[in-house]
């Protein structure tokens, strides 16, 4: 089984300093984060869940996710949910020459824009697989964009985890200022139909407040 680096330390954070990795607060205030979509039924049940929880969250879409499926997409925009850009076609910046990766990525927003967002007050950008080069990420930082990533690592995409394990991940990292990501895919909904409704009782159950990315 592959290993993950589920909590992400404070040397790394150090490193690339340039990177949201947490928003640190006294608030209580915890940051949960849903990748790879819109998807037909699983975008909608996660909105479901977080409808009944009264919680809001912060989706990184992808941009053919969202010409594929523009009325989810505005479901997520309508329940009050923030959005960020995850490439057009979730491309990893390291394979990828930074010119054909800041073209996807354009595309993206591009795609987001269309839409006029009048909630969309803050422009945020995460990289899929975490992975993206100085040169992508300077010209991104350049274009008005935050990049986000993370603090809490949930492995909901690993189909050899083992649902159990996958919400020890959360539950055993989250502190006050913490970044969680989750996926709202194919691939997750195994895991993450078990793990998102456990996470949210437990995060109220600890008075843990969810707050969007801005």
């Amino acid at each position: 089984m592959r290993l993950y680096w589920i909590k992400t330390n404070s040397l790394i954070k150090k490193i690339f300093s340039k990177y949201i990795w947490d928003i640190p607060n006294t608030e209580n205030k915890i940051y949960l984060t849903f990748d790879d979509g819109p998807i037909p039924e699983i975008t909608e049940w996660v909105l479901e869940e977080l409808k009944k929880n009264n919680i809001k969250a912060t989706f990184f879409c992808i941009g053919d996710n969202i010409v594929k499926h523009p009325e989810i997409f505005k479901k997520v925009i309508g329940e009050g949910h923030a959005i960020g850009n995850h490439t057009f076609n979730h491309l990893n910046g390291w394979k990828t020459t930074t010119e054909t990766y800041l073209a996807n990525f354009e595309r993206c927003e591009e795609t987001i824009q269309k839409f006029e967002i009048s909630n969309l007050t803050s422009k945020i950008f995460r990289p899929p697989y975490g992975k993206i080069k100085r040169s992508q990420a300077k010209a991104i930082r350049q274009s008005g964009y935050k990049i986000i990533m993370w603090d809490v690592l949930s492995v909901d995409f690993d189909s050899n985890l083992s649902r159990e394990k996958c919400l020890q991940n959360v539950l055993s990292n989250i502190e006050s200022g913490s970044i969680i990501v989750f996926h709202d895919s194919i691939k997750a909904f195994k895991n993450l139909e078990y793990v998102l409704p456990k996470t949210l009782i437990y995060l109220k159950e600890n008075n843990f407040v969810c707050e969007v990315i801005k």
